[in-house]
């Protein structure tokens, strides 16, 4: 199905922009003023609500000299946010500035009260979560009670009650006008330590135009942090991610940027992984790197030596969470043939499902594959090693907002769940393995109440036709470069007929292509990843293709390629 474009949208557009770009950014509903993604066109530090405050309780925590303490989260988004404050302090003169991710098995998500209790070992006087804390009522009291004061900087949507932190700095807290909802933790982590950096520069303490440099040039970590969260692309994110990968691209950013990439196997030119090594079983870790976050953590505020030996030493850690992930996936696809023969091959509004041995820092991956197949609000469960304790990681689909069906389901039975967070599209919770069977019920009826809001997931949009012409390098690499495509934001892909010319199998499950525009033009290499059968067309059989065009390099030449989305001869 073709994208739907008026004819004002694309007019209101400015003429210099050639007419398929027009069409692309129209279909995407962006307007003429969002074309700017300078640093410029940033929404201000000040429009965010708290960033005065925070950054009035930064400076007199430096003035004082007093011990600064972050607590990240478990997740990219999480990691690197913690390196953006971590980065910024140390470079502005903070007396020793530390952090701690949370094991998740004993502390859980974000600042629990026992997790204070672990931290006040170290006799901080100030905790700042970044990515977490706007749930974490007990954990922040408790820290009052230890007579430290707490920043919650977040991005996640907050529940009835507010934790009373010295201050909170989230897009999404009960009257905030801040217009960019969707901006990440690493995002609010930004934007706080640039008001910060101005307000060390007011008070004396840095110099502004060195202060300006160094939160810029964490934008390579926000990059990252916010295109691995998913959140949506708006306006502003855009500006922060092409920012960041500009920086990337140009061979500007840290070390440790391009120690996690060669960790993913992957070129930072040319993507961000969204699943680079975070997410087996973090710990509390002050002395040095044991697990993947702190590893990666350590990676992004190391130099070039200390990124590259912890490259590697992530690269084996993913290689470990990589497997785990296949094998509780296929445990899981068992879970789900079972339940579909259960339901007669009906499915449920959303699905929850658990396996003992499964590991509680990847169910959230296994919720990712299984929603993928299912089209439906998927959570899986693993044990938490806490008294009998399920930790769930859920993922949702288009049309239905995950955190809203758990507060429903809370508001439905207020004992069921213990805790729970999150946003639209992924949301975690805590239950007694022993409720397990009436959550699955509650969840899948709360659910059904939002069926009609799933949007189909077999149906591929595409922006309209190329012309032969224009089935070439140039726009290739104009499409690669041109906006960080992502969540709410997709990459072009077009639609056409074409004859196919030869076709093999590459790999064990790709197929290699060669198509020709049916209405002229020379013939094109094209991929279809995850494709291993061939198509029963003939040579010189007409298909249907949708697609991106994207750059092949090999052995130093490049060249225009095809990527499949879907194809079928007619």
């Amino acid at each position: 199905m073709r994208r739907s474009v008026s004819e004002e949208q694309v007019a209101a557009l400015p003429d210099d922009l050639p007419d398929l770009w027009r069409r692309i950014f129209a279909a995407r509903g962006v307007i003429a003023s969002e074309l700017d993604t300078g640093l410029r066109s940033m929404l201000p530090v000040s429009a965010l609500e708290g960033t005065a405050e925070a950054a009035e309780r930064f400076a007199r925590a430096r003035h004082n000299n007093e011990k600064v303490l972050i607590v990240g989260d478990f997740d990219a988004d999480g990691a690197t946010a913690t390196a953006v404050m971590m980065t910024c302090l140390r470079q502005w003169g903070f007396t020793d500035p530390d952090y701690l991710v949370p094991d998740r098995v004993r502390f859980g998500y974000g600042l629990s009260a026992e997790l204070v209790a672990a931290a006040a070992e170290s006799a901080p006087d100030l905790l700042v979560t970044v990515d977490n804390g706007i749930s974490s009522i007990a954990g922040v009291a408790a820290a009052a009670e230890c007579g430290i004061d707490v920043i919650v900087t977040d991005h996640h949507l907050p529940g009835d009650e507010l934790p009373q932190a010295a201050v909170i700095v989230n897009p999404n807290a009960p009257g905030s006008s801040f217009p960019s909802k969707a901006l990440a933790g690493v995002g609010v982590a930004f934007y706080v330590m640039a008001a910060t950096g101005q307000r060390l520069a007011a008070d004396g303490l840095v110099n502004a135009d060195a202060a300006r440099t160094v939160v810029a040039d964490c934008l390579d970590l926000v990059a990252i942090g916010t295109i691995a969260d998913l959140v949506p692309l708006d306006h502003n994110n855009r500006v922060l991610v092409t920012q960041g990968l500009a920086r990337i691209r140009s061979g500007r950013a840290r070390a440790g940027i391009t120690a996690l990439f060669a960790a993913a196997g992957r070129r930072a030119a040319d993507a961000v992984p969204a699943d680079i090594g975070f997410g087996v079983a973090p710990r509390h870790n002050p002395a040095g790197p044991h697990d993947d976050i702190s590893v990666g953590i350590e990676c992004l505020l190391g130099d070039a030596a200390t990124a590259a030996r912890h490259g590697e030493v992530l690269s084996r850690l993913n290689e470990t969470r990589k497997q785990m992930q296949a094998d509780m996936q296929a445990e899981a696809e068992v879970h789900l043939d079972r339940l579909l023969a259960d339901l007669k091959g009906e499915l449920p509004a959303a699905m929850c499902l658990y396996d003992p041995g499964w590991h509680q820092g990847v169910v959230g991956l296994v919720a990712t594959r299984i929603k993928d197949q299912v089209n439906r609000p998927v959570i899986a469960f693993a044990d938490s090693g806490d008294d009998g304790l399920l930790k769930g990681s859920g993922r949702s689909v288009r049309g239905v907002h995950l955190r809203d069906l758990l507060a429903d389901v809370n508001a439905d039975n207020p004992e069921l769940i213990e805790r729970f967070g999150g946003h639209a599209m992924a949301a975690g919770l805590s239950l007694r393995a022993d409720r397990l069977e009436q959550f699955q019920e509650c969840f899948a009826r709360v659910a059904t109440r939002q069926l009609d809001n799933i949007e189909d997931n077999q149906t591929v949009m595409t922006d309209g036709s190329l012309s032969p012409a224009e089935l070439g390098l140039p726009l290739a690499e104009e499409l690669r470069v041109a906006a960080p495509w992502g969540q709410g934001f997709p990459e072009p892909v077009f639609d056409g007929l074409f004859q196919l010319q030869m076709q093999k199998q590459v790999g064990e499950r790709h197929l290699k292509l060669k198509l020709k525009p049916a209405d002229g033009g020379r013939a094109i290499d094209a991929i279809a990843f995850n494709h291993p059968d061939l198509l029963p067309g003939d040579s010189g059989s007409e298909c249907r293709v949708a697609y991106r065009l994207d750059v092949n390099e090999f052995r130093g030449s490049r060249s225009p390629q095809l990527v499949v989305e879907h194809i079928e001869c007619v």
